[in-house]
């Protein structure tokens, strides 16, 4: 049920972001992608895990480095940081001990990631946003 949910609501943000224009500027998948890397951060927080914090904080960063490249270079290094973050998601429970996480949530993240990527990509190859920063 958790990557069902993640396809969908993946799905309506990514179409509802089309339909009324959300997505024609650069920053929306960057944006989107900033977002999603730091969920795993605010479920260290909710716990008060210093080393879950200081685990997750180490990841967002490397994902947040990926951001500013897509955003500041090419868009195709956000399709790429969403797959891997969706690697990532599937990886978690083997990577960091963070007890704050809900169990349904890193199959809910991938599902989310992979359709997100996709549909950017779609977006990239119909040239319907620049994937190279000018």
């Amino acid at each position: 049920m958790a990557y069902l949910a993640g396809i969908i609501i993946a799905t309506l943000v990514s179409s509802f972001a089309t339909l009324v224009g959300l997505d024609k500027k650069r920053s929306f998948y960057p944006t989107v992608l900033v977002v999603i890397a730091s969920y795993y951060g605010l479920f260290a927080v909710m716990t008060g895990s210093t080393l879950a914090v200081l685990s997750e904080a180490a990841v967002m960063v490397g994902f947040f480095g990926v951001t500013v490249l897509g955003f500041k270079r090419n868009l195709w290094f956000v399709v790429a940081a969403l797959v891997t973050h969706g690697l990532f998601d599937f990886l978690h429970d083997h990577l960091i001990a963070n007890p704050g996480v809900p169990h349904w949530w890193p199959m809910f993240c991938l599902a989310y990631d992979v359709v997100a990527a996709c549909y950017l990509a779609y977006l990239l190859r119909r040239s319907r946003l620049i994937a190279n920063a000018r």
